[in-house]
């Protein structure tokens, strides 16, 4: 468990996931300049990004961000300016990102959880440990 956040509220953080995590065989989300964008009504259950979303929107968080890489995931932060980054993502990834949020001018705090499973496509985490670093240090519902 990372160290304590509860100083932080979740209407100051956000998530950033990679697109890979998608089920790229039946999902029916669509790239944009803003990030992956998933339908409201996505059908494929299994989706670690359906799940992980909706717990972030249900728990208030400032914003969800489905990138492609770092560039726009950076420029997300940027744009938000969050107390606080839960970033899921390949570990080269993180540490590209983690380096590059330190420089920001004001740069939040970041929890990272690596995915279990990388390689570009298809990808796999830990969702019930994304699911504890979403809610740590917020209030039980």
């Amino acid at each position: 468990m990372p160290e304590d956040l509860s100083e932080i509220p979740a209407n100051e953080r956000v998530l950033l996931l990679p697109h890979c995590l998608r089920p790229s065989a039946r999902c029916p989300g669509r790239p944009s300049r803003e990030g992956f964008q998933c339908p409201p009504d996505c059908p494929v259950e299994e989706c670690a990004i359906k799940v992980l979303r909706a717990e972030a929107e249900r728990l208030g968080y400032k914003g969800v961000c489905i990138a492609p890489g770092g560039a726009l995931a950076l420029r997300y932060v940027q744009e938000k300016s969050p107390r606080l980054v839960v970033a899921v993502a390949c570990q080269k990834e993180l540490l590209e990102g983690m380096e590059a949020v330190a420089k920001l001018e004001k740069p939040p705090k970041v929890v990272a959880l690596p995915l279990s499973r990388d390689g570009c496509v298809d990808t796999e985490v830990d969702v019930p440990a994304a699911l504890c670093l979403l809610r740590a240090g917020l209030p039980s519902p």
